[in-house]
């Protein structure tokens, strides 16, 4: 696999972990902290392989394999850097929700 494709992987896997954890949001925001819960075990999931491609690339540099920088590798660690940043401020706002949702709840 060239490594274009290799990045191309990590803004893949990186978009999708983004994409479900802000589902995962909106799926407590609804209080439905079972789906929410489902949601960002898949985002971490996609955020674990996007951690296995950007794993291989750095093993390869330090095995002498040179990986050259380009506005294409920065772009995909962009990508990573905010999805890691977006998926716990989205475990952040699935546990507000839940704790908001309970304090709503009537005592019996």
């Amino acid at each position: 696999m060239s490594i274009e494709e290799q990045i191309m992987q990590i803004i893949l896997y990186s978009g999708n972990a983004k994409s479900t954890a802000f589902e995962a949001i909106q799926a407590a925001k609804a209080n439905n902290f079972e789906q929410a819960n489902e949601l960002i075990e898949r985002a971490n999931e996609e955020m674990s392989s996007a951690h296995r491609v950007q794993t291989y690339l750095i093993q390869s540099e330090i095995r002498g394999e040179k990986v050259e920088t380009s506005l294409l590798l920065i772009h995909a660690q962009d990508h990573l850097m905010n999805a890691i940043t977006f998926k716990d401020l989205a475990g952040e706002f699935i546990a507000l929700y839940e704790t908001m949702s309970a304090a709503q709840k009537p005592e019996q």
